[in-house]
């Protein structure tokens, strides 16, 4: 995924009551982190901007591009 595909803000994430952290994608619930990885991605996106939380997001996640992928022209 490219960067200015991030400016548009397609991932977002709650932080429930259990200490789970819910990950959304374009208001779609795709995973839930929980225990020791939740704890360490609320560190991560503590005080980041919003781009950079898209990238750390967008990372766990595993939904970004690698950069070597062929564009469809």
């Amino acid at each position: 995924m490219k960067d200015n595909n991030l400016s548009e803000q397609p991932f977002s994430y709650k932080i429930t009551n259990s200490e789970k952290i819910i990950i959304y994608y374009n208001n779609k619930q795709i995973m839930i982190v929980k225990d020791n990885e939740a704890v360490k991605l609320q560190s991560k996106v503590f005080n980041k901007s919003e781009k950079q939380v898209q990238l750390i997001l967008a990372k766990i996640t595993g939904n970004f591009k690698h950069g070597n992928e062929r564009s469809n022209k």
